[in-house]
């Protein structure tokens, strides 16, 4: 999730910035490396920082925004950039909708939203040097784990919708782990691994504490992520201005079932293939390849209801042959694993919970429900079970303790619109409590997709 401090690199104002540091960044272990400023020795507080500080409480819900030396050098160096923040202001009038829905979904905070703008710039076309892509900075293999598709003809890291729940389900995943927002949104820079080995050398869970034993680039990830979270809500006080989004806000969707040009439907509709292009970015080929058990979806701006009929013969008798595919180079997130996936993993020195469940495409409560954990934290040596079969045969207990034999669970599939309560419902003798108890859930707050276990007991 690496493109991170582009639009601030340009700015470095020596009275904030110690040195230029080269450091390697996330989100599977390989990394590029990078020039961020270093604000190791930022400027004395202005006269008017109880001000800033107001403003930032004044704006505070779910994640923390605290203000310090470090927020507000970051302040600084963005409110800086009056022109690019402006273009990006446009941009969410397009991108903030779209993110806010998969947020609200997924039951995070809709303020992490402004963290793809630290990302990317709200660019879904952005890529790093080591091919950290899409709006929200997605490297391959972490693309892999949340679900998102990559083939000759798509990269759903791309796809503002697809990564957006992506990202929402990574973050969420962190904050089951951390317990913390603003931890959550540093492993999104820096991997979980890091923020653990944080945590335990500085002996304290919260980042002010950990920030110093963070990589650099870090350090000023979650100051940025506060720092623009401000400008976006006070822009008008910097003399930002917000310029027009260079493509049309009112769009509407169309399902495809067939493998149509992008250039096609720009003919039909008569309206500019480049725009086109940006509205549908996740088509590598600029071809929708839609099939009957798997229509794709195609995005296009709000014309006149009597080109409909155009649209639809073009859709539909369409002459463009699919070419030759490469075999998909992974699976679905929520899809069944390999066979030769293990039973078990002994914990290697310095891996995680979090670590071991991304490697093995399984989800962190599921992990810590088969071995009974109620940390996030691993012990080197441990062998932990992998699947809920590799439990084997348990002494059925109480269900206050939410232990039960493995045998009597079942599994449900959670919906948009599902909650706790609903789902408990449609299950003779289920409840809010022990569906939470044996998922290890610690709020009632779901995600669509997921799996969670139903006790028969």
């Amino acid at each position: 999730m690496k493109k991170s401090f582009t639009f601030i690199i340009c700015f470095l104002s020596l009275h904030l910035v110690k040195a230029k540091t080269s450091f390697t960044a996330i989100n599977d272990g390989v990394r590029d490396t990078i020039i961020v400023p270093d604000i190791t020795h930022p400027a004395p507080l202005p006269y008017q920082s109880g001000l800033y500080k107001r403003r930032l409480d004044s704006i505070k819900k779910d994640v923390p925004l605290d203000y310090n030396e470090f927020v507000q050098s970051y302040i600084d160096i963005y409110a800086h950039n009056r022109d690019e923040m402006g273009q990006v202001l446009g941009l969410t009038k397009y991108y903030f909708p779209i993110y806010e829905k998969a947020f609200r979904d997924a039951g995070i905070p809709d303020e992490i939203k402004y963290l793809s703008i630290v990302e990317s710039k709200l660019d879904p076309l952005a890529v790093s040097r080591v091919g950290a892509t899409g709006p929200w900075q997605f490297m391959f293999t972490t693309a892999k784990l949340y679900g998102l598709n990559i083939n000759d003809y798509v990269d759903d890291r791309r796809d503002p919708i697809q990564a957006s729940y992506a990202a929402a389900a990574y973050l969420k995943d962190a904050y089951e782990e951390f317990g913390d927002w603003l931890l959550a949104i540093a492993s999104y820079n820096c991997g979980k691994s890091n923020v653990e080995h944080a945590i335990d050398r500085a002996g304290a869970s919260d980042f002010w504490s950990i920030r110093q034993y963070l990589p650099v680039e870090t350090r000023g990830y979650v100051p940025a992520y506060i720092a623009v979270t401000y400008l976006m809500n006070y822009y008008s006080k910097h003399n930002i201005i917000p310029q027009p989004c260079s493509f049309a806000l009112k769009t509407d969707t169309v399902m495809v079932n067939n493998y149509v040009a992008l250039s096609t439907v720009s003919q039909v509709l008569n309206i500019d293939n480049k725009e086109l292009a940006l509205l549908n970015p996740a088509y590598k080929r600029q071809i929708i390849n839609g099939t009957s058990t798997a229509p794709r979806r195609l995005v296009i701006p709000q014309v006149d209801k009597g080109k409909y009929a155009a649209l639809y013969d073009a859709l539909n008798n369409s002459t463009l042959a699919p070419a030759p595919q490469s075999k998909a180079v992974y699976a679905s997130y929520h899809e069944t694993k390999a066979e030769n996936v293990p039973s078990y993993h002994k914990v290697r020195r310095g891996e995680s919970l979090a670590d071991i469940a991304d490697t093995y495409g399984i989800t962190l409560s599921e992990l810590k429900t088969w071995n009974h954990l109620r940390t996030g934290k691993a012990v080197v040596g441990q062998k932990l079970k992998l699947s809920a079969s590799a439990a084997g045969e348990e002494p059925e207990e109480s269900a206050s303790t939410g232990k039960h034999h493995h045998s009597d669970y079942i599994t449900y599939k959670v919906k948009s619109g599902d909650t706790l309560s609903g789902i408990a419902s449609k299950f003779e003798g289920a409840s809010v409590e022990k569906i939470r108890s044996i998922n290890g859930l610690k709020k009632d707050r779901l995600q669509p997709g997921m799996t969670i276990k139903i006790s028969k007991i």
